[in-house]
């Protein structure tokens, strides 16, 4: 393999679709970083946010001169300026809330994971269609400039035939509450999602996973290793970990070359092209210089809604809801692999 370029990636221009008017369930930490990034880089705008916690809506609202602070969910999806509803509560309501926003007509970014399990994820699929509203992961990561590049290489199959892809996720995230209970916590869910979603960009669907790992105080799934394998041979490892920080990177080896993506994998990072060979030095390298870092990049999946609401779609072609499902359901899989069970599921 000769000296290359990465192509350029294709941004969506933020000026170039309607500024839709956001309104937000759950006014948490994730939400702040969405409504910050929201207002400093795109023409999207919340107008309204709700918390059942009294004071935690004003609170939220008044640093961001957002104009209506409520304590009602159903006010805010009912709200005559709300045109889309970002649903940033814990996982265990995303699907009561999704189905919320979606009955009373308005669009909806769930944070990721959309739901605890498939099903969850299939109904607001299905809601979403016949309501005939964009229902769409908050799986930003899709949505990063480095992921259109990724696109791009595998179509342009400049790796030749994948063979593994490789990823990694790790934080020590035990002292949070919510990452340890059975409701709905475990890393699977949290971090891990990211690297499935990660590996069905790139292999699509799996067609079995097979986990080991071990288990938190409180039974919850901590540290997991996962073997995805693919129709074709193809397989992905997946790891994860609440217990420690790890180099938290994606690799995608093929026959042809292998490509590096610079840690942390899911937010705006870098690209490194290798021939697939060892102990060689990259013939091509990308760097995001669009000083859009970390949970800033979280701006360009908002973009990308206000677009696809513009074309009419219920469902975003960069993560397809039918696929968030699947990614889910192997993450249910992995977990009752190593005896991690959420509060009724056995």
């Amino acid at each position: 393999m000769s000296a290359l370029t990465l192509p350029a990636p294709h941004i969506i221009d933020p000026a170039s679709v309607p500024a839709l008017r956001w309104g937000i369930i759950g006014p948490g930490g994730i939400a702040q970083s969405f409504a910050d990034s929201v207002h400093k880089h795109t023409g999207q705008r919340i107008v309204a946010v709700a918390s059942q916690t009294p004071g935690k809506a004003e609170a939220f609202a008044g640093p961001r001169q957002i104009q209506h602070a409520l304590t009602s969910y159903q006010e805010l999806v009912e709200h005559p300026e709300v045109d889309v509803v970002y649903v940033a509560t814990t996982h265990e309501f995303h699907r009561e809330h999704a189905e919320l926003a979606i009955a009373a007509g308005k669009h909806v970014l769930i944070e990721k994971p959309m739901a605890l399990n498939a099903e969850d994820a299939e109904a607001i699929r299905v809601a979403a269609a016949a309501a005939g509203v964009l229902a769409m992961e908050a799986m930003w990561t899709r949505y990063l400039p480095q992921s259109d590049i990724i696109r791009r290489v595998l179509a342009d199959g400049m790796l030749g035939n994948i063979e593994l892809v490789l990823t990694d996720f790790g934080q020590d995230l035990r002292m949070i509450p919510r990452l340890v209970s059975p409701v709905s916590g475990g890393a699977l869910l949290d971090l891990g999602i990211y690297n499935f979603a990660f590996t069905s960009l790139v292999l699509g669907n799996a067609q079995s996973v097979t986990t080991v790992g071990s288990l938190t105080d409180t039974g919850v799934d901590d540290t997991t290793t996962s073997l995805l394998s693919y129709a074709g041979g193809a397989e992905a490892i997946a790891n994860v970990t609440l217990s420690s920080f790890t180099p938290t990177a994606a690799s995608i080896a093929g026959t042809a070359g292998l490509l590096r993506v610079d840690g942390p994998f899911f937010t705006p990072t870098g690209l490194q092209l290798f021939p697939a060979e060892f102990n060689t030095s990259p013939v091509a390298k990308w760097k995001d210089t669009s000083g859009i870092a970390a949970h800033e990049g979280l701006c360009y999946q908002a973009t990308a809604l206000a677009s696809y609401v513009e074309q009419g779609l219920t469902d975003s072609p960069l993560r397809p809801l039918a696929q968030a499902a699947a990614d889910i359901g192997l993450i249910m899989q992995a977990r009752h692999q190593v005896g991690a069970y959420l509060t009724g599921e056995r």
